[in-house]
């Protein structure tokens, strides 16, 4: 078989440039002014590329080495043409949004993950973040993949990088998993199964941004709590964004709030929240270095922290990436007896602006994180990781749970729900390898608040609004949290269906996102479809693209909106019809010979509130984790009925094969005798 041939460009200071082509694995290309290789070895079931280059320069000499803007490039070959190729591309420093393109030269600029899909298999493509280097797929060839390497900063004249990852699977959701966990254990962080989240975050949340921007303060705070308590919302952690501290202009000022917003500080409002509000945990928002331009060079902090703090050549003041846990650990110290237990940490991507010609930005981004998390152990690493989707972010965490997946919400921007909802669903396909994905807030009094309430109950992670005083809308969240404010979290992020990965939602068909949760002790599932395009469309799901569902033969599929059910095989298929902007909720349950308890009726995952299922002879008994309308799906109607021992059987409402039984919303466990 003939050896894969790549091309390289390089680009050194003062307009000289290099091209060669050679074989991969062939021992190189040397010449009087540079030695260049391309090496691909297997591990771990992967492909892994790794780059070198050596640049001669004369003894004695003004340098000639390797340009600060676009150094590298590598034109890969690939042996093979996929049919289909979904681009996660970042389109801001912060972001990434896919892009469904039919060759590699539509590939986007600064692609981090490409997703192939052959006849017969799919391929998951990472271009790889080294010690110094970080590398981008761009737009291509015919036939080869085009590789950028950069650093942030010119005048390396030695590199030995990883280049790429590259993992097959059956499927993209099995060649992604490959991928991922091969680069989880190659950076010496955790997956997402292995990192712990926060308690707080398994509940209900209000976060101060959308609702007054940087003009907080602690009259609106409290405001907003007594509302969220006259109105029943079982909120239990605020976070107060940006405008609470000290600034000038974008640059940090001081670790205190700012006395004209908070003239006692925290802690008095919070300890009065806590006691009239029951709202449990409070955060605080920051950028990652102190405010949006670091710190201000001529206020306190300056020497204060100096140890800790790092003064970049374009004058930005910012926490050192070898010493800076110790500007966090004092800031969050301080905080904490302020009363506040959790940050939310934005601006994760701005490394290369903060340490551009100083530090190479693989080295940057990696040592600010650690530093990050070392002071951030303080808070419990109870952190919101934000603005932060470059690929050098992604993987250099080593411990923080919580990630933002998507560009913000934008309350009043039209058309926004498309674009927000397009980025977490196909986003979470690797992003949620490493991370519990945080889907953003929203607002509860809007045109899409329905679609974006359904849209957290599947997106497997922290759930939180931020309407204005007097604004919320309870209904809205009802159907995602318990009267004490506990979400029924589902077990992941929300992916699209293997159907949908490589097929552009915007254009045709509907997007159809697949999740599960815990039902008893098994898994149960659901399937949120969203009709994207300006006309009506139709599809079909079949309960097997649900991965870790229960196996079984049959299936019901409940119409959470529709109110009606029907059964399926596992291969079999329910179809879908939705009228242009139309949305819709499918729980999928397995079909059980005494019928399946859809659990709270009321709530979108509300099977997941199914706490244990046992049966014995025709006799069901099931364990809620509190009570509320409760539904079943039978083929025929139970004979008794018991709740905590009492007969409900005359109160049990009938439609087809939907059995309700309307109790009331009651915290605690309730027990639920069904005799068949």
């Amino acid at each position: 078989m003939e050896q894969k041939q790549v091309t390289i460009q390089i680009r050194r200071q003062r307009g000289k440039t290099i091209e060669a082509t050679f074989p991969v694995n062939g021992g190189g290309c040397e010449k009087d002014d540079f030695r260049a290789d391309v090496q691909e070895e297997q591990q771990g079931g992967c492909l892994l590329g790794r780059f070198s280059l050596q640049l001669h320069t004369e003894p004695m000499c003004v340098g000639c080495n390797l340009e600060a803007e676009h150094p590298i490039r590598v034109l890969l070959p690939m042996p093979e043409k996929p049919e289909k190729i979904t681009a996660l591309y970042l389109f801001g420093d912060w972001w990434t949004r896919p892009a469904f393109a039919d060759s590699f030269e539509e590939i986007p600029d600064r692609t981090q993950t490409a997703l192939f899909r052959y006849p017969d298999r799919c391929g998951c493509f990472v271009p790889m973040v080294g010690r110094q280097f970080k590398t981008y797929l761009s737009g291509g060839t015919a036939d080869a993949l085009c590789l950028d390497m950069l650093a942030g900063m010119g005048g390396q004249s030695r590199v030995e990088e990883p280049l790429y990852l590259y993992a097959e699977g059956a499927t993209a959701a099995e060649a992604v998993h490959k991928a991922f966990r091969w680069l989880a254990k190659h950076h010496n962080i955790r997956t997402r199964e292995a990192r712990r989240l926060p308690e707080l975050f398994h509940y209900l949340g209000w976060c101060s941004w959308d609702a007054f921007y940087t003009e907080v303060s602690e009259d609106k705070l409290r405001q907003k709590a007594d509302e969220l308590s006259g109105k029943h919302v079982p909120v239990k952690w605020m976070l107060i964004d940006d405008g609470w501290f000290a600034a000038k202009e974008k640059l940090l000022d001081g670790f205190h709030p700012d006395k004209a917003k908070f003239p006692q500080g925290f802690r008095p409002m919070i300890d009065d929240i806590r006691r009239k509000n029951g709202i449990r945990w409070f955060g605080v928002w920051h950028a990652l270095g102190g405010y949006w331009d670091g710190i201000a060079p001529d206020s306190a902090l300056v020497p204060q922290e100096a140890p800790y703090l790092y003064h970049a050549v374009n004058g930005k003041v910012i926490p050192s990436p070898r010493t800076g846990c110790g500007f966090y650990d004092d800031w969050y110290q301080l905080l904490n007896r302020e009363g506040i237990e959790f940050v939310k940490v934005d601006g994760q991507s701005a490394s290369p602006h903060y340490f551009e010609n100083c530090i190479p930005l693989s080295e940057a981004a990696r040592g600010l994180n650690r530093e990050l998390e070392h002071g951030a152990s303080r808070m419990d690493n109870a952190v919101i990781n934000c603005m932060g989707m470059a690929m050098e972010n992604v993987l250099t965490r080593p411990v923080s749970a919580v990630s933002r997946n998507s560009d913000d919400f934008f309350p009043q921007k039209e058309g926004c729900f498309t674009e927000h909802l397009l980025e977490n669903a196909y986003n979470a396909i690797y992003h949620n390898e490493i991370y519990c994905c945080d889907w953003d807030m929203f607002w509860t009094q809007h045109p899409d608040a329905v679609k974006h309430s359904l849209l957290r109950a599947v997106s497997g992670g922290p759930v939180y609004f931020s309407d204005r005083v007097g604004k919320t809308v309870p209904e809205v969240l009802r159907p995602l949290a318990y009267t004490d404010g506990r979400l029924l979290m589902m077990d992941r992020s929300a992916k699209p269906t293997e159907d949908c990965i490589f097929t552009d939602p915007t254009k045709e068909g509907i997007l159809k996102l697949q999740n599960t949760a815990p039902w008893g002790s098994v898994k149960a599932g659901g399937i949120a479809a969203y009709n994207l395009t300006c006309t009506a469309q139709t599809a079909g799901f079949s309960p097997a693209e649900i991965d870790g569902l229960e196996a079984c033969s049959r299936y019901w599929v409940y119409d959470f909106f529709g109110r009606r059910a029907a059964a399926v095989e596992r291969g079999g298929t329910y179809p879908v019809s939705l009228d242009a902007d139309g949305f819709a909720w499918f729980v999928v349950l397995p079909y059980g010979s005494n019928g399946a308890c859809l659990g709270l009726l009321e709530k979108y995952a509300g099977f997941s509130a199914v706490e244990s299922v046992r049966t014995e002879a025709n006799v069901q008994t099931i364990v809620l984790h509190e009570s509320g309308t409760v539904g079943w799906l039978s083929e025929r109607a139970p004979k008794k009925i018991h709740v905590n021992a009492r007969d409900m059987t005359g109160s049990l409402l009938q439609r087809d094969t939907l059995f309700t039984l309307p109790l009331p919303t009651e915290a605690g466990a309730t027990v639920i005798s069904v005799s068949w």
